[in-house]
C-alpha cells in the first residue's frame, strides 16, 4: 500500500475523507478542481490545433495530470508521518463529491414538489448538458436521477476505489482524469480527436469501479424483484448505451428502483432518442430522493465493507504471526 499504509489505517482515512465531505461539502472558494479546470482550458486552447490532434490530446492530458499527481506524491513523501497520514484524508475530501450530489439534486426535488418549474429548470441546467428551457417535471426528474446514478460512480465510487488502490494520489489521478473526460471527451468536431485520450483513459480507470457500483445498486435494491430487475436491465440495456461505464451504472440503478430513464432528451435544440434504462414508472420529484438514498447507502456499504475487511485483517494478523513462530525451526 502507498507510503506503507496498511488496510486498517487506509480504511480510517477513507472514513475521515467521507466524513469531511459530508460535514463540509465543497470548498466555496479556491476549490482545487475548479483551478484544475481553468488550467485544463488553457492547455486545451494552446494545444488543440488542426494537425496531430490525437497526439496533442495525449500530450495535453499528461501535462494536465502528471505534474499534479506527482506533486501529491511528493507532498506525502516530504511531510512528517502524521501530517502525511492526514493529507491522504484531505486529498480524498477534495476529490470526492458525495455531499455535492445531494446539494445539487435535492433542491431540484424541492422545486418540483413546489411546482416551481422555472427554478427546477434552472437548477437542473447546472448539472446536465441537455436543454431544460422547455423541460417537463418528468424530464427534469429523469435528468436528475440519471445524473445522480452516473455521477455517484464518477464523483464517489471511482474515487473511493482508486483511493483504496493508491491512497490520496490514486484519488487525485482518478478525479483529474474524470474531469478531463467531462471537459474534452466529446465526439464533436473540436474534441473528437483531441479528447480521444481523455475519454479512453477515463473509460479504463472507470471500468472496475463502474461494475462494482452496478453490483452495489443490485445488492441494495429494496426488493428481491428489484434485484432481479436491476441485473436484467444491466445485462440487456447497458450494451446499447454509448458509455461503456455509464450504461451498467444507470441501467442497474434504474432497475433497482423500478424507474424508467433514458429515452428522449434535447441537446442543442435537437431531440435525441437514447436507449431505455430501467423498467417501471416514470421518475418524479420523490424519486430523486430515492436515487440519492441509493447512492448514499452505496457509499456506506463500501465503507462498511472496507471496515469489515480491516477488522478481519487485524484479527488474522496475530494468528498468522503465531503460525510463523511455530513453523520457524529453532537453532
Amino acid at each position: 500500500m502507498l507510503m506503507g499504509l496498511g488496510w486498517p489505517l487506509l480504511t480510517l482515512l477513507m472514513a475521515a475523507g467521507i466524513a469531511l465531505d459530508l460535514l463540509l461539502g465543497e470548498a466555496r472558494r479556491w476549490h482545487p478542481l475548479i483551478g484544475f479546470g481553468n488550467l485544463a482550458m488553457r492547455i486545451e486552447k494552446a494545444l488543440n490545433r488542426d494537425m496531430a490532434r490525437r497526439l496533442r490530446g495525449i500530450l495535453a492530458w499528461l501535462l494536465a495530470v502528471a505534474p499534479l499527481v506527482a506533486l501529491s506524491v511528493f507532498l506525502l513523501d516530504a511531510a512528517g508521518s502524521m501530517l502525511a497520514i492526514a493529507l491522504h484524508a484531505i486529498l480524498l475530501y477534495f476529490c470526492i463529491g458525495l455531499r455535492s450530489l445531494r446539494d445539487h439534486n435535492l433542491p431540484i426535488a424541492d422545486a418540483l414538489q413546489r411546482q416551481d418549474l422555472p427554478a427546477a429548470r434552472m437548477l437542473t441546467a447546472r448539472i446536465v448538458s441537455r436543454d431544460t428551457k422547455q423541460a417537463s417535471e418528468a424530464d427534469l426528474a429523469k435528468a436528475s436521477a440519471e445524473s445522480l446514478l452516473e455521477n455517484g460512480n464518477d464523483a464517489v465510487f471511482g474515487t473511493l476505489f482508486w483511493f483504496a488502490v493508491a491512497g490520496g494520489p490514486g484519488a487525485v489521478l482518478f478525479r483529474l482524469a474524470n474531469t478531463l473526460d467531462a471537459m474534452w471527451g466529446y465526439r464533436s468536431q473540436r474534441f473528437q480527436h483531441f479528447g480521444w485520450a481523455a475519454a479512453r483513459i477515463d473509460d479504463a480507470l472507470n471500468y472496475l469501479p463502474a461494475r462494482l457500483t452496478a453490483i452495489s445498486y443490485i445488492v441494495l435494491a429494496p426488493t428481491l424483484q428489484g434485484k432481479r430487475r436491476a441485473l436484467h436491465c444491466w445485462l440487456t440495456q447497458a450494451p446499447a448505451w454509448s458509455s461503456p461505464n455509464g450504461g451498467p451504472v444507470m441501467s442497474s440503478g434504474a432497475g433497482a428502483l423500478g424507474l424508467v430513464l433514458g429515452g428522449a432528451a434535447t441537446y442543442d435544440g435537437e431531440v435525441e432518442q437514447r436507449p431505455p434504462l430501467g423498467s417501471g414508472q416514470v421518475a418524479t420529484a420523490a424519486d430523486i430522493r430515492r436515487v440519492w438514498r441509493l447512492v448514499l447507502n452505496t457509499a456506506l456499504l463500501w465503507l462498511g465493507l472496507a471496515i469489515a475487511t480491516a477488522a478481519l485483517i487485524h484479527l488474522a494478523a496475530p494468528a498468522a504471526a503465531d503460525i510463523l513462530v511455530k513453523e520457524t525451526p529453532h537453532a
